[in-house]
């Protein structure tokens, strides 16, 4: 018979918390670092900076369940040994197309140093890896190829290459539809893969040579800087196959990296394992908020001479776009079943939120027509001062004047993206934090308009389907029907529109990103305004991404509209433009930007930002790249 070790009264230990603490020493053990902030949450997992979190596992746990909770865990912690940001930065490409197979083959190399070295590791990770792909539903009975994400293809053929494991089942199609696209241009290329594995900067360099025989290379450059330091930084970046010194090499070039004034601007990749997201992709580095330099980080060039400007950016059918109103999307009995479970889904949130918006508030209100000069000896007399000559009939009567300050009639836009990568938790927090603002600033006199922006179907929707059947001409342009939602146009007032942005909850309308259009759009609505002053504040997760249009024009054609587009407006326009980025690196595109981790800080960011607008002196702001420190 067992004897339970519990004292009397002593609270039951539940039956998932031995295995918590496994995992997550385990974790730090393989990324040997012992300082790793390991949580559990139903969240999807995530790894930003020194803090990791894990799927919360179920209460019936199968083998299966164990599996897949050390495949996370293992993945970030090889991210964690095996990574240097620096490096990776460094090399890789500007186009989000190329990005995203560069950053998902990265992520397959260091999975596939662990898993070639302990088969326990490689277990887990297959059992993760089938789990996502069979969580995403929908590549098993794909039959396009314009359906099968290309990064994922890319990197899974890497793996198998680097290890000798085969795809998931659940991703078989994915691999089955690039595969002869892929080995026809680029086989040498991934054969060659593997001579390189153990060191990072050498495996980048043969990537880079991939995607040029892929036809998915950009024209910059690699860096120059890291072509004079390679032979003297190859040694150290170099990884012996002894088991677990690469991932000790590793750490310690990391430690140097992060000690360096270079990479204090970078944000540890990884927050990829997403057990509901099938792509896989890795997001782009972000900065860390808290380092004095985060505004500072690296960003390509706003234009290029060689680069498509606005003109000849081209529509392929523009009669399948819509402008909507949120009211219009769906009758107002689901407007108000959306509002009461948003409500219910950060309720905690909203005193956060709320005490931001109402410190917002102060700031702003103090700034308006409240502001008094005394003992004037003409004005409106202060009756505050009569006690003196009560006390003393010889001194003079006291007066004041109202004093005239910088605070203008206002409107801001907040263009919310509304692209499926914000499912879940960023989206949610998006709507509260909007919600609230709106009401605070209409306290304050300042008119608020909340837009979003998506499309109307995955993968194309009519206009793929009307050029399909002309025969596929070649360089079609955008190729997908947009969606511009109105949640509150500027004159309505918070009370009307306030069960409209509960239609960020609604199941299937968050889909494909064109950022560039909605920021058009977004634009000329902000210019048509009669206010004096005018700020668009964008919120959004990454780059622009439509498959349908990427699949048949250069990989970086909605990037480079987009790149256009905040050229025109931060040089050529009296409106005022910042954006906020959530877990990706707006500051390559954005002038004034600042990138957060964690969806929960953006009511804290969005304030600050605004109260930071509304401080400045007089004015448009001067037009040269800002150096403030991020908050």
């Amino acid at each position: 018979m067992a004897i339970s070790n519990r004292k009397p009264g002593e609270r039951r230990e539940p039956v998932a918390e031995p295995l918590k603490r496994s995992v997550a020493g385990c974790l730090r053990a393989i990324a040997r670092r012992s300082e790793i902030e390991v949580t559990y949450a139903s969240d999807r997992p995530a790894l930003t900076g020194d803090k990791a979190r894990l799927p919360e596992p179920p209460r019936k746990l199968s083998a299966g369940d164990v599996a897949i909770l050390r495949g996370n865990a293992d993945s970030m912690a090889l991210r964690l040994g095996c990574h240097d940001v620096a490096v990776h930065r460094r090399l890789a490409p500007e186009s989000s197309a190329a990005r995203a197979v560069f950053d998902a083959v990265e992520q397959a190399r260091v999975e596939a140093i662990g898993s070639r070295r302990m088969a326990g590791v490689a277990g887990n990770i297959s059992a993760m890896l089938e789990d996502r792909y069979h969580r995403g539903g929908k590549y098993e009975d794909i039959t396009d190829r314009a359906d099968a994400p290309m990064e994922d293809a890319v990197a899974l053929m890497v793996r198998e290459r680097l290890t000798g494991e085969a795809p998931p089942k659940a991703a078989a199609k994915i691999v089955d539809l690039w595969r002869s696209h892929i080995e026809e241009r680029a086989g040498k290329d991934l054969d060659g893969l593997l001579g390189s594995i153990e060191n990072q900067r050498a495996f980048a360099r043969s990537v880079r040579e991939l995607l040029s025989s892929l036809e998915m290379a950009d024209e910059s450059p690699l860096d120059p800087d890291d072509d004079e330091d390679d032979e003297n930084e190859a040694q150290d970046d170099e990884q012996t196959p002894s088991e677990g010194e690469a991932e000790e090499q590793s750490q310690g070039d990391r430690s140097e990296t992060e000690s360096s004034e270079e990479a204090s601007d970078e944000l540890q990749e990884g927050a990829t394992e997403a057990a509901d997201a099938p792509s896989g992709d890795l997001p782009d580095e972000a900065e860390e908020s808290d380092s004095e330099e985060a505004s500072e980080a690296w960003r390509p060039p706003s234009s290029r001479a060689n680069e498509l400007r606005g003109p000849e950016y081209k529509v392929f059918n523009p009669r399948f776009d819509e402008v909507i109103h949120a009211e219009d999307l769906c009758d107002a009995d689901e407007l108000a079943r959306l509002r009461t479970y948003l409500d219910k889904q950060l309720a905690h949130l909203q005193g956060v939120v709320g005490r931001l918006a109402n410190r917002l508030q102060r700031r702003l209100l103090a700034q308006q027509n409240r502001a008094w000069d005394f003992d004037l000896e003409e004005g409106q007399l202060d009756p505050a001062r009569l006690v003196r000559v009560v006390i003393d009939p010889f001194q003079p009567l006291s007066f004041k004047q109202e004093k005239d300050t910088n605070f203008r009639d206002t409107v801001v836009t907040l263009l919310l993206d509304n692209s499926g990568s914000m499912r879940g938790r960023p989206i949610t927090v998006a709507a509260t934090c909007a919600d609230i603002l709106a009401r605070t600033l209409e306290r304050c006199g300042v008119k608020v308009e909340i837009l979003g922006f998506t499309t109307r179907a995955w993968k194309g929707g009519q206009s793929r389907e009307s050029w399909l059947g002309i025969g596929k001409p070649v360089g079609p342009g955008r190729l997908n029907d947009l969606r511009h939602i109105v949640y509150k146009s500027a004159d309505a007032p918070w009370r009307r529109a306030r069960k409209n942005l509960g239609l960020m909850m609604r199941e299937g309308l968050l889909k494909e990103n064109i950022d560039g259009e909605a920021l058009d759009w977004a634009h000329k609505r902000l210019l048509a305004r009669s206010e004096q002053r005018k700020i668009l504040m964008v919120i959004s997760d990454g780059a622009p991404v439509d498959d349908s249009t990427l699949s048949v024009n250069p990989g970086n054609y909605l990037e480079r509209h987009l790149r256009w587009m905040i050229e025109d407006i931060e040089t050529r326009s009296p409106v005022e433009l910042l954006a906020i980025g959530i877990g990706h690196d707006v500051t390559r595109y954005y002038r004034r930007a600042v990138t957060i981790i964690d969806a929960e800080e953006l009511g804290g960011a969005m304030t600050e930002k605004l109260a930071e607008l509304f401080e400045e002196d007089g004015g448009r702001p001067a037009r040269q790249p800002e150096r403030k420190r991020a908050r």
